[in-house]
């Protein structure tokens, strides 16, 4: 049986657009930076007012699965996933 391990990182998207458009910003973001990303959750939804206009903001946590180690003397090395 194959172990996996996740980790977890909270981001914040926000569009002019909607809820939806901000989670879409801050996964299409997270994608760029993080690899093997798996699932988000969304923690909060909120709304602001920039210069008058409406801002969507949303909270997600963004999980992802860590690398393998290939050589266990690597086990103190920082992961390649951003974090």
């Amino acid at each position: 049986m194959s172990e996996t391990v996740f980790k977890g990182v909270e981001i914040v998207g926000t569009s002019g657009q909607s809820f939806s458009h901000a989670i879409e910003v801050a996964v299409n973001r997270a994608r760029q930076t993080l690899h093997n990303l798996s699932w988000f959750v969304v923690k909060e939804q909120r709304g602001g007012l920039q210069q008058g206009r409406l801002e969507y903001q949303v909270t997600l946590s963004v999980y992802f699965k860590l690398d393998n180690l290939e050589n266990p003397a690597d086990a103190g090395d920082e992961d390649h996933n951003g974090s």
